[in-house]
């Protein structure tokens, strides 16, 4: 295991920027606890930022030193002046200069927090002190670094911090590693020891003499062969047979399963019994499989799966065993895309898109074994209650499927059919195609 923030390495100035955003969202997420650890990870990430961004800018500055022909003389010379100026400026943000910054490093590294604190003391009082001879500015510039200031310095007590509770979490799962096996260890010695135990009475309690364990064994042999011979006797006069039952012999009101049935719901359970956390509902069929290839026929590069499904109330069926509820299979699509609009045509060009906006779903919802084929299947559209952007679409077809919902985008369809609107039930799939109206604004 390694110290967290040694997975940083590698990571590019857009990945750090998310990383400190995500970081933000933690910290919202638990309300104060583990704030000193988010801080310190706040602190280094920062730090790595500003050493990207450094080595960014040294690197522009080298571009702009080789490539001087492409701008104009004048312009030329000003950007040349601005970059010859800002990068010295890097440097002095530090406050170190470049050719001791090694030294600095290795005076703050390895040491632990308490280290680190001691060493702060001591700058600190040097500081205050004010000698003669001493260089004041090295030493808040040392000091900045060393402490835990929330931008850009302060990254050594940082790793420190991080490192002793690193090494202090690896010492808590050695000792509870330890406690297991020593457990187990111990429990593994007093069965041996009570099972020695056990041996020892059982050899010290004297048995009976020979000629009664023989009698005894003779005695036991003789029963096990008459039982034998009497199971063999109604085996073949046909005694183990269940004996028939006619209709008019059973009881009022006792259900009577046929032997089809009654298979199908035997080998139903022995497949919930070998699963592995599967459910049997979710195996496809031959059936099922080419109801999907036919749902998945036109799907484009502007489209992808969706399966947002949303929580219905418990409902109750009365139907067979034999037609078990259960939900319906689907493969549903959500079309996405651009709206060219006047905001989006200035602020974006086809190098730099918009955000794409969902513009339409297709709902593709299987229903091979439908009790009655007849009747077509109905959709239901309610907006949410707790936000009325969003909408929840229900879909009934009847026994034995359950209802299903998905919770879509709200904004009026278009229901022409010039425009993509498709719903029809055919083969025995369910489908729902629409796009979403777009608003042209005028003046």
């Amino acid at each position: 295991m390694h110290e967290p923030y040694t997975y940083l390495n590698g990571l590019t100035i857009k990945d750090l920027e998310d990383l400190i955003e995500d970081i933000k969202v933690y910290k919202e997420l638990e309300r104060g606890k583990n704030l000193d650890y988010w801080n310190d990870i706040t602190v280094i990430v920062e730090d790595e930022l500003h050493k990207l961004r450094k080595l960014e800018r040294q690197s522009a500055y080298e571009v702009g030193e080789y490539t001087p022909n492409t701008f104009s003389s004048s312009l030329s010379l000003t950007l040349s002046h601005e970059l010859i100026c800002v990068l010295p400026a890097v440097g002095r943000r530090e406050g170190i200069h470049q050719s001791v910054a090694k030294d600095v490093a290795a005076i703050f590294k390895g040491k632990t927090s308490a280290q680190l604190e001691a060493l702060q003391l001591q700058i600190e009082t040097k500081i205050i002190g004010k000698p003669e001879g001493v260089d004041i500015g090295y030493w808040e510039s040392l000091l900045s670094q060393l402490k835990g200031s929330y931008r850009l310095h302060g990254t050594h007590m940082a790793r420190a911090r991080l490192r002793d509770r690193h090494q202090e979490n690896l010492r808590r799962k050695l000792e509870v590693l330890k406690a297991q096996q020593g457990v187990a260890a111990a429990v593994a010695e007093q069965a041996e020891r009570e099972k020695e135990t056990q041996s020892d009475s059982e050899s010290s309690t004297s048995s009976p003499s020979e000629e009664e364990n023989i009698q005894d064994q003779d005695d036991e042999g003789q029963a096990a062969h008459a039982m034998l011979t009497e199971s063999f006797a109604e085996y073949e006069s046909g005694g183990y047979s269940p004996q028939y039952l006619g209709s008019s012999q059973l009881d009022p009101g006792t259900l009577v399963t046929a032997e089809e049935d009654d298979l199908q719901r035997l080998e139903y359970a022995r497949k919930v019994v070998q699963g592995t956390g599967t459910r049997v509902e979710n195996v496809s069929t031959a059936e099922e499989l080419a109801l999907q290839r036919e749902a998945r026929k036109g799907m484009t590069g502007e489209e992808a799966e969706f399966s947002v499904e949303t929580a219905l109330d418990n409902q109750v069926y009365l139907w067979s065993d034999k037609y078990r509820p259960r939900k319906p299979r689907y493969f549903n699509r959500v079309h996405t895309g651009f709206e060219w609009n006047k905001y989006n045509q200035t602020h974006y060009d086809m190098d730099n898109p918009p955000p794409k906006i969902v513009q339409g779903y297709k709902f593709n919802i299987f229903y091979p074994d439908l009790i009655d084929k007849t009747t077509t299947p109905e959709y239901f559209l309610t907006p949410c209650p707790d936000n009325r952007d969003f909408a929840n679409l229900r879909f009934h077809a009847g026994p034995p499927y359950e209802d299903i919902a998905f919770k879509i985008v709200n904004r009026e369809w278009e229901y022409s059919y010039k425009r993509g609107f498709r719903c029809q039930f055919h083969n025995n799939i369910f489908q729902l195609w629409f796009h979403f109206k777009r608003y042209r604004y005028r003046r």
